[in-house]
């Protein structure tokens, strides 16, 4: 069956080449003043999701109890160091992103991936409600193969409530190891500078099992 490129997730080959140097982003976290640049600080950990448009869902984490940083950005692709419009293109691969980096003497992975779950639909491949494409594709990228496999047990528990809810298979992709490029310093915290901005978020109303 035919599909319009964006709906594909372009080869290596077939993506854009994207540059050396990384995009210029102010260090600031708009609303704590935390610096959003560089690796995961010592004593933190990291989550990388994607749920579609990245600014409703980086101000879900921000406000969570333990977490200490948040920021928006672009991986699970091939580009390097793409902009927002290579992104949109289709011609990247990569999906719009929120990096999370957590205190886990506060929170844990489970309760970041809870709030993941239930604020998004994860069934619906490359899209979320009206926003289409490749970069809207709902994911997970761990840093290791411990949080990964986290991340599938709790996959395997929502999918037993969707289907009890008679919905179809979870699409999420799930992954380790990918690189995470930081998105333009407009769209970081956007939703706190621009309080009335979009928010597509709509989740399937299925809660999250507690075990």
């Amino acid at each position: 069956m035919w599909r319009p490129k964006m709906m594909q997730i372009p080869t290596p080959e077939e993506a854009l080449p994207g540059r050396k140097d990384a995009l210029s982003v102010e260090p600031e976290h708009f609303v704590n003043g935390r610096d959003i640049r560089g690796e995961c600080p010592p004593g933190l950990q990291e989550s990388l999701v994607g749920m579609g448009c990245f600014w409703g869902a980086e101000r879900l984490f921000w406000q969570l109890p333990g977490v200490e940083v948040t920021s928006v950005g672009y991986g699970g692709g091939h580009t390097r160091n793409p902009t927002y419009d290579e992104v949109c293109s289709g011609h990247t691969g990569h999906t719009e992103l929120v990096r999370i980096w957590f205190d886990p003497t506060v929170t844990s992975l489970d309760a970041i991936l809870k709030v993941f779950w239930e604020n998004h639909d994860p069934t619906q491949g490359m899209r979320q409600g009206n926003d289409i494409g490749t970069q809207y594709r709902s994911a997970i990228y761990t840093p290791d193969r411990a949080s990964l496999e986290t991340a599938v047990a709790s996959r395997d528990r929502y999918q037993r409530s969707l289907s009890a809810a008679s919905y179809p298979d979870i699409t999420t992709e799930l992954r380790s190891g990918v690189v995470y490029y930081l998105a333009e310093t407009y769209h970081q915290q956007y939703l706190a500078k621009n309080p009335n901005g979009y928010c597509g978020l709509a989740g399937c109303q299925v809660s999250f099992p507690s075990s």
